[in-house]
């Protein structure tokens, strides 16, 4: 079975520019809400400490009703904590919101220590083995993430410079624009999840992008190479028609590549540490846009592009530009 990407180009792009566009308004709610940025930082990049407590439903009636986040509030006003990000942590045996995590300015041991007490006062006794206390210090957080967002225009500087040299600067550009594509729909959905689900990014997200921009870039490169070799073999041949070809030969490698890399991601996700299952999340978003994007925006792009072109110049100019492609 051939599919004609370039006949329903048009419904491909608007499929993309509606994820996008809720992915980009989530982030502009994201950053007026009090989360104050595009994603939701995790201690990775803001700094402070991060206090996570669990209730101990062994205990009698320690679990009988959930936890009111109105309660958590005043004990953290008290504690002049008032502008901590709380939130509610459901229990994964009987769904009932029987934990709490508080995410907060550096506090010392005896701050800890106070806050905890205060909390097992108003809410429950509070099981020690599922205690998690984490502390970054804001220099840190700044430092990683400005060493990530290097590292990603590093990364973007390097793919257009070496996609300009092997083929042309608009295979480049086009590559680049599919790659930001994947970028911003991962980033997106991550936005949405932290609005919703309280999602949070991290330094391995970063690690994530970088990732993902290498493995869009490399679906690409491979549906690129095949049409630039098409056209030297037929450059009387229709754009439309090279172009949908190229993808036809290279659907299959494509899809089960995506596929085989998905499956472990998803078994990462589903039964890896809770360290990974983040970054395995974000893979899989990134690596399922970049397939598609390789496939029906970087290609469909590249078509309407040298249509354009050829329509706009002389025939011997267009005779030209299809040499040199």
């Amino acid at each position: 079975m051939k599919i004609s990407v370039n006949k329903s180009r048009t419904l491909w792009w608007a499929v993309s520019g509606a994820i996008l566009l809720a992915g980009i308004v989530s982030m502009v709610l994201s950053w007026q809400s009090e989360i104050g940025a595009p994603l939701r930082p995790s201690l990775d990049f803001i700094g402070g400490t991060r206090l996570q407590f669990e209730r101990d439903c062994s205990l009698p009636n320690n679990c009988d009703e959930e936890i009111d986040i109105n309660v958590v509030r005043e004990v953290a006003a008290s504690e002049e904590l008032a502008d901590s990000s709380i939130q509610l942590i459901a229990d994964r045996e009987t769904g009932k919101k029987n934990g709490v995590l508080i995410r907060t300015k550096e506090l010392k041991v005896e701050k800890r220590t106070q806050l905890e007490s205060a909390l097992s006062e108003k809410i429950g006794t509070f099981d020690p083995a599922k205690k998690q206390i984490d502390t970054v210090g804001p220099t840190l957080g700044r430092q990683l993430f400005n060493t990530g967002i290097t590292a990603l225009i590093v990364a973007f500087s390097g793919i257009v410079i070496y996609l300009s040299i092997r083929f042309q600067l608009d295979y480049a550009v086009f590559a680049i624009v599919a790659t930001f594509h994947d970028i911003l729909m991962t980033a997106g959905i991550f936005s949405i999840f932290g609005l919703l689900f309280g999602l949070e990014v991290d330094s391995l997200f970063i690690v994530a992008l970088l990732t993902i921009t290498g493995f869009s870039v490399n679906d690409t490169v491979v549906i690129y190479d095949r049409i630039r070799e098409t056209l030297k073999v037929n450059p009387d041949s229709p754009i439309v028609e090279i172009v949908d070809n190229a993808v036809n030969q290279t659907l299959a490698r494509s899809i089960n590549t995506t596929l085989t890399t998905l499956l472990s991601l998803i078994a990462i996700f589903l039964f890896g540490g809770e360290t990974l299952k983040n970054f395995a999340l974000a893979l899989i978003i990134g690596f399922t846009a970049g397939a598609y994007s390789s496939i029906f925006i970087a290609s469909t792009l590249l078509a309407w592009w040298r249509e354009r072109q050829e329509t706009s110049k002389p025939p011997g100019n267009s005779e030209q530009l299809t040499a040199n492609s």
